[in-house]
């Protein structure tokens, strides 16, 4: 069903009506960061106008809805039933018409008005026709590209080497998929720049599609068959910042697939899995690990060093630590990625280590300290538990 917008999508995304593909695609997604609904939780005025960007872009970025766009004032799917624009009173027959409906002639061809139409109006956006080009294949694309990293060039950073397979611009010419020489006439509109069509019984004249509307085609690039891109691997060197964790996205600009000419490529983003580390356990930028002590350090208090991911660290253990007791050393964790000014802490469990085998004189040295305790320290577990 046709649908109208009350806004007008250019000012809506702050770019002009000239604008470029690259320069809407920039805009949307500056204003898509800011008005992201989970960077603004229970914001609805912020959830309606993401809504809006999102609609926007998406008629703008595709030439054919942006035609639409720009020459009706809206953009819809298909065109409701009933009489074709322009007129039509009670009794008038679908071939009784003929219409210039966008620089596309329509010539009545029998069967339902409103069936045809909607069939018609959808070729009309989509391309019709087997030789058609899609939007979506000329369009340039963004790219994922997985790397496996250990904990300790996550946390510190690094510069990793990568080779991945991407659509390019054709080196032989340029994108163009053409070779050059003496253009000739089109096949396929025998040099007339129309060709005939049909859809739910009516007949209409569009633009051909394989030579543009220009009734001419140039030779065929041997090297991309005249699609103007062609696949290639590059290898390129990537700057993994300090920080990142499993599902982290690094983006490299300008290294997606290409696009058909006067598109800028598509981005590549590095997707990072880190690899667990044996001793520490990170937890977003806290990083946590268990140290043992000893009795003695326990009852009487010590400073023990202890490993962080900077190396060694002096920790203070009070005198009467109990074991599982955590202690905290700030800014000890890891960077964080989205403000490398700031560091999270490392936590330290401590936990008491009861030697295996008691000398006999440290038994009578033990079973005097014994003495000491003014109570039963499972005292206050049975009170808890009684029923």
């Amino acid at each position: 069903m046709a649908t109208t917008t009350k806004q007008d999508y250019y000012e809506l995304l702050g770019v002009s009506r000239t604008a470029a593909v690259k320069d809407i695609r920039a805009a949307y997604r500056k204003l898509a960061r800011k008005y992201h609904p989970d960077l603004n939780p229970g914001d609805k005025s912020a959830e309606e106008k993401f809504k809006q960007i999102q609609e926007a872009y998406e008629v703008l970025s595709d030439p054919k809805k942006r035609q639409m766009f720009d020459q009706y004032g809206f953009y819809a799917e298909n065109l409701p039933g009933g009489p074709p624009p322009g007129g039509g009173g009670a009794g008038q027959r679908p071939e009784d018409f003929n219409v210039d409906f966008g620089g596309f002639d329509f010539a009545g061809g029998g069967g339902a008005a409103g069936g045809g139409f909607r069939d018609l109006f959808s070729q009309f956006f989509r391309g019709g026709g087997a030789e058609s080009t899609t939007v979506d294949a000329a369009a340039p694309s963004d790219l994922e590209y997985q790397i496996d990293i250990s904990f300790a060039k996550a946390v510190r950073g690094t510069v990793e080497k990568i080779s991945f397979t991407r659509v390019d611009a054709c080196p032989t010419c340029r994108g163009s998929g053409s070779s050059g020489g003496t253009q000739q006439v089109c096949t396929a509109c025998g040099g007339s720049g129309r060709r005939a069509q049909s859809a739910s019984g009516m007949k209409f004249n569009v633009t051909c599609t394989r030579c543009g509307g220009t009734g001419r085609l140039r030779p065929v690039c041997r090297d991309c068959h005249g699609e103007g891109r062609v696949q290639r691997t590059e290898t390129i060197e990537v700057r993994i910042p300090a920080g990142v964790q499993t599902g982290s996205r690094v983006r490299v600009p300008g290294h997606g697939n290409a696009g058909a000419p006067g598109h800028p490529p598509g981005d590549l983003y590095i997707i990072a899995r880190v690899e667990p580390h044996p001793y520490f356990d990170r937890r977003g930028d806290d990083v946590y690990s268990v140290v043992p002590i000893s009795v003695v350090e326990a009852a009487l208090g010590a400073k023990v060093e202890v490993p962080t991911i900077d190396g060694r660290a002096l920790l203070r253990i009070p005198p009467g630590t109990n074991s599982g007791q955590k202690f905290r050393l700030r800014e000890k964790g890891v960077v964080s990625v989205r403000d490398p000014e700031r560091r999270g802490d490392h936590y330290v469990e401590v936990q008491v280590v009861v030697p295996p085998t008691v000398a006999e004189r440290a038994r009578i040295l033990l079973k005097e300290l014994g003495q000491f305790y003014e109570k039963d320290p499972r005292q206050d577990i049975f009170e808890k538990a009684a029923m």
